[in-house]
């Protein structure tokens, strides 16, 4: 049986140098629901959250109250962002979350 080329490809942000709720956040950004939104989004507040300010928390939590089939689609580009519910978190988002192999590891991506 192959091996997962993902098991030795470091992921994960130490938790325990995160305060309770940037790892509580970045917990619920790893399990959304779907592969696709766990790997994008993950990814990005993985890179991101410790640097966050409490307001870029505060919307970042909003931004995970939406549906993964409504975030997948405006993160990927399927579907533009409605304006009520754009904010610069989703903006943010969209940006990084848009371009080829987004949430995977260097490692695994393809040229």
């Amino acid at each position: 049986m192959p091996s997962d080329p993902s098991a030795s490809v470091p992921t994960e942000l130490d938790p325990p140098s995160l305060d309770p709720r940037r790892r509580r956040l970045l917990f619920r950004a790893r399990h959304r629901g779907t592969k696709e939104a766990d790997l994008m989004i993950g990814a990005f507040v993985e890179r991101l959250v410790a640097g966050f300010t409490e307001a870029e928390l505060d919307e970042l939590e909003a931004v995970l109250e939406y549906p993964d089939v409504d975030l997948s689609d405006w993160l990927t580009g399927r579907r533009p962002i409605p304006e009520e519910c754009r904010t610069p978190m989703l903006d943010r988002m969209a940006v990084e979350c848009a371009s080829p192999g987004a949430g995977l590891p260097e490692a695994l991506r393809r040229p």
